[in-house]
Formats: structure tokens, C-alpha cells, sequence
């Protein structure tokens, strides 16, 4: 078998596992299940790695399975599995049709910059925060890209197509859908990420999973250790510098003819383009000693590469450009959906909802047990927000603290949270939302809601309403006498803080009603169920 066929495997595999994360995050017709969702992301490393880690008694397959293989292979993670790292191939590939004398070219690995980020991420994490975890994972990263620049694009296409299939009275193949707004900081936040992501790639390939991705860190010092290793045949390399030039990774040294392990990504471009096949995969020959060779003048001008680079100085100063505008993002005020989306009910009130809602804590997702503790666990990959069916989790920037930045939470303006759903709990791939049965989440307690009266339209405008109350699924919102009229009481131990509530309240700009999160989960009362009384007698008709 040539060797060169491990570039088209690896290919495939790459465009497999890209697609089928693509899909998960971009799926807003709720077409695979919950069990497809945990498949498919089974074989991250930083889900699996928090997943062991946090849930007691599981050690997950896909961590073992990732791990096996970088000890195996090397970094075929990095280049067939990861999907961010699969993106910056595209990106690669695009680079080098669109400057067609791009080349790569042998580079000092930037050995302090990467341990030193992952060495600040591991202090983070030990002193209890995740946020530098949640912006840098590479899954996490590739979710938010995929659920919020991604995902728009398609749903965009797809109401363009029901719009103009529906002119033409076909109602059955596509439907229109609305997306809940995101809030302008997330988005910012998504879209700066992207960008470097891109510009790293497009000038540089891998220089991204060499400098700055943790994951990338950690399993290149693996890899140094790998049985199998792309090795350069000293007895029949000429030397022509065809494999540095496609080396996208810049690991590959011909002065040296060597290969920086920590730094490659198993492509297998090499293999495929070295014409005396001297680039050979094999059983690692420890011990071997580096041959130094001396470039001819020529060698050393076909090895330079063309194009923009991206040296230290212009990532440092991409990276504080980034941080900079980061900065002022958080000072742009939240898009609350409210402001788009349509209320079942078109009662408004002329004079209420002035007294703002006295919101103590963010409402974390039935599962997550405490805020601390989903605070913890959660990178922010926002699987659960494109699985949620209501659209009610959706991406926080600051509703937690820096500590939750880019964690889902309840926005009860973009939708309420089902009274049977469980969704969030079986897709969540690093056990930070538990799965509930559905009776364990009839009485999980998130928050609870709290009236305000001054706000209600019924005080207000002397009119009826009820709204909250008819969506109330346990009626701890019920109607109670006022006058001529009827106003809303609320009786928090059979309160579970769906939101329903809140999300029914015509009243603008301030609810009349809203829900506070608890920061620990609590247990709600069963709502007790009246017996019709009866003086029947057994076997009597009744009527």
C-alpha cells in the first residue's frame, strides 16, 4: 500500500467529523435526536477530559479513544477529528488557490508562548474559573462559530427557499424560522475569534493549534511520544524542500531533515508530495541521531516562502486589537428578543411596566444543580442552545460574571422552558447540565417568579389579563380576586421557574412578572390536585 493514501483517509475522515458537527450545531429543524448529539461529539477532548473529571464513576470513551490515538498516531485529533482545526485546513486550501505561490517554510516553534497560555489556562482552572478554558477550547470555539455566524447563514437560505417555494403554494419541503436575536457582545465576541482564527490560517495554516490552542499543547508533547511517526529517509531525501513548502504546520526542518513532533498535525501532506518517497511513516527510531545537512544556495531560496507573514509582534498585536474591542463590546447594551419577537397577546399597557425587575441571579438550565458549580463545567460550546426547541437558552455575556462569560442561561424573552422538555440535560456533552428524567424535572426548581403589581395592566389599566396564569403549566400563578377584576398571585414552593410566566407578560418595557434564578436548585412542591366532590351514588348516572 503507497503511503500516499493516508492523505486521502485522512481527508475523508476530516470531512466527515466536519460535516457531522456542522450539522449538529446548524440543525434548527430538530432533526436528529438527542443520542445523535452525544455521539457525535463523544470524541472531543476538553468535553470528555471535563466529563471524567466531573461525573462520578464515568471515565469517558471518547478521552481513552483520543488519547490511544495521539499516543499511536500522533495528532490525528488535531488534523481529522477537531473541527476548528478541519476549518483552518479549508482555510489553508482556499489561501493557497487564492495566492497561488504560497508556501510554507520550516519556523521556530513558539514553545514559551504556548505553555505559557496553557500554564495561565491550568492556574485559572485550578483556582476555579473556566473562562480562558471556554474562549480557547478549540470545540467549544468551533460550536459558538457554527451556532451563531454559521447557523444564521443557512437558516437565511432556508427562508428564502420556504419564501419562494410558498409562492408557488409548496408548504411541505421547507418553513420559515425565526432565530432569537443574540446579544451584539456574544456575537462580537464569537466573530473576533473567527477572524483570527482565519487570519492565522490563511497566512500561517496550523499556527492557531501551535501557539494558542490548549488542546494542540497538550497532545503535541504527547505525539513526541507516538509509536508511529512521519519520518524523512536521510539515504534518499534530495532535499528539495517540496514537503517544508506544504508543511502547514512549518514543523518540518530540511537543514536538519527533521521533524518537529510537538508541532504536527499528521496531514500527511509530505507523504503525498515527496517525489523519492522519502517521507516514510513508521515505528519511531529512538535514539537516532539529527543529520545536519548544508543547504545549497539554491535550496535555501526554493524554501523561502511567499506572501504575508504572520510574525510574534503581529499575533500580540492582533490579540490586544482583539481584547481591546472585546473590551468595548461589554459595554454595549443586551438585544433583548423582546424587542422582535411577537407576544401571543396584543394587550399592552399604557402605564405599567415602568418598575424594572429586581433580578438577583441568571437563571442556569434544570440539571445544572447549582451556578457555581455550571459555571465550573461549562465551555460555552452552545449545543444545548441550538438543540433547545423553545429557544429559551441562549448565550450569556456578562448575566453570570465573568466566570460564566459565553455560558448558556434562561432568557424568558426569547422563549419559556418546556414543562416536559429535557433536551438540554441528554445533549450536554461535559455532564455540566445533568440529565433529568421528566418527573425530576417536573419539581427542579431553577427560580421563582416574582409579581410585581405596580407593573401589571390589570392595576394599571383597570383591564383583565391572566395571561401569565394560563401558561403557568403548575398554576403556581393563579388568579386571585381584585375588585371587579382578578390579578395574579404567586405561590413559590410549587413554582419551578420555567419562565412561562414571564415569557406570556404583554407588559413593556418592565414585566409585570419575571423569574429569579436560584443560585442552588431546589426542590419544588407537587401542586396538590383537588378531588371533585361527589354525592353520587356507585353505579347512578350523571345526568
Amino acid at each position: 500500500m503507497k503511503l500516499s493514501i493516508l492523505k486521502k483517509i485522512r481527508v475523508v475522515l476530516a470531512l466527515f467529523f466536519f460535516l457531522l458537527l456542522s450539522a449538529v450545531f446548524i440543525d434548527f429543524r430538530s432533526t436528529f435526536g438527542e443520542a445523535f448529539y452525544q455521539w457525535a461529539v463523544s470524541l472531543q477532548f476538553v468535553p470528555a477530559l471535563l466529563k471524567t473529571i466531573t461525573v462520578a464513576g464515568v471515565v469517558a470513551w471518547g478521552l481513552i479513544a483520543v488519547l490511544a490515538l495521539t499516543l499511536l498516531f500522533g495528532r490525528v485529533y488535531c488534523s481529522a477529528i477537531c473541527p476548528l482545526g478541519i476549518l483552518q485546513d479549508v482555510v489553508s486550501w482556499f489561501s493557497r488557490k487564492v495566492k497561488k505561490k504560497h508556501r510554507y517554510k520550516f519556523r521556530k516553534a513558539w514553545t514559551i508562548t504556548r505553555y505559557s497560555i496553557l500554564g495561565v489556562l491550568l492556574l485559572v482552572v485550578l483556582f476555579g474559573g473556566i473562562t480562558f478554558l471556554t474562549l480557547l477550547d478549540p470545540y467549544s470555539l468551533f460550536g459558538r462559530i457554527a451556532s451563531y455566524l454559521f447557523k444564521p447563514i443557512v437558516v437565511w437560505v432556508n427562508n428564502l427557499g420556504a419564501a419562494a417555494l410558498s409562492s408557488a403554494d409548496v408548504y411541505s419541503i421547507l418553513y420559515q424560522y425565526d432565530l432569537a436575536p443574540i446579544q451584539l457582545t456574544v456575537l462580537g465576541t464569537t466573530l473576533l475569534f473567527f477572524i483570527l482564527v482565519i487570519v492565522m490560517a490563511f497566512n500561517r495554516g496550523r499556527l492557531y493549534c501551535n501557539s494558542v490552542c490548549p488542546v494542540g499543547t497538550v497532545l503535541g508533547f504527547l505525539s513526541k511520544y507516538s509509536l508511529f511517526k512521519i519520518e524523512l529517509d536521510h539515504d534518499t531525501c534530495t532535499q528539495c524542500g517540496k514537503c517544508m513548502r506544504v508543511c502547514k504546520a512549518e514543523c518540518i526542518s530540511i537543514k536538519h531533515q527533521t521533524i518537529d513532533y510537538s508541532r504536527c498535525v499528521a496531514c500527511y501532506n509530505c507523504i503525498d508530495t515527496c517525489p523519492e518517497d522519502a517521507a516514510v511513516y513508521r515505528i519511531s527510531r529512538k535514539g537516532k541521531k539529527e543529520k545536519t545537512v548544508e543547504l545549497k544556495p539554491v535550496d535555501m531560496m526554493v524554501a523561502e516562502p511567499k506572501g504575508p507573514q504572520m510574525g510574534k509582534r503581529s499575533f500580540l498585536f492582533t490579540a490586544g486589537v482583539g481584547m481591546a474591542a472585546m473590551a468595548g463590546l461589554a459595554s454595549v447594551k443586551k438585544v433583548q428578543a423582546a424587542a422582535t419577537v411577537q407576544q401571543d397577546s396584543t394587550v399592552h399597557s399604557s402605564n405599567g411596566g415602568k418598575i424594572p425587575e429586581n433580578k438577583q441571579y441568571a437563571v442556569s438550565p434544570p440539571g445544572s444543580e447549582s451556578i457555581e458549580r455550571f459555571n465550573d463545567i461549562c465551555t460555552g460550546c452552545s449545543l444545548c442552545v441550538s438543540a433547545c426547541p423553545s429557544k429559551v437558552l441562549q448565550p450569556s455575556f456578562l448575566e453570570y460574571g465573568l466566570a460564566g462569560m459565553l455560558q448558556p442561561h434562561m432568557d424568558f424573552h426569547a422563549g419559556l422552558c418546556n414543562f416536559d422538555c429535557t433536551t438540554c440535560g441528554e445533549v450536554c456533552p461535559t455532564g455540566a447540565i445533568k440529565p433529568l428524567t421528566v418527573e425530576q424535572k417536573h419539581v427542579t426548581q431553577i427560580g421563582k417568579a416574582h409579581f410585581i403589581k405596580a407593573n401589571c395592566i390589570v392595576e394599571t389599566d383597570g383591564t383583565d389579563c391572566g395571561a401569565c396564569s394560563e401558561h403557568c403549566p403548575t398554576k403556581a400563578v393563579h388568579m386571585v380576586p381584585y375588585g371587579d377584576l382578578v390579578i395574579p398571585e404567586v405561590t413559590e414552593d410549587i413554582c419551578v421557574g420555567c419562565g412561562a410566566c414571564e415569557h406570556a407578560c404583554p407588559v413593556t418595557p418592565h414585566k409585570a412578572i419575571y423569574v429569579d434564578g436560584n443560585p442552588e436548585h431546589l426542590e419544588a412542591k407537587k401542586p396538590e390536585t383537588e378531588k371533585a366532590e361527589s354525592d353520587l351514588k356507585e353505579d347512578e348516572f350523571p345526568f
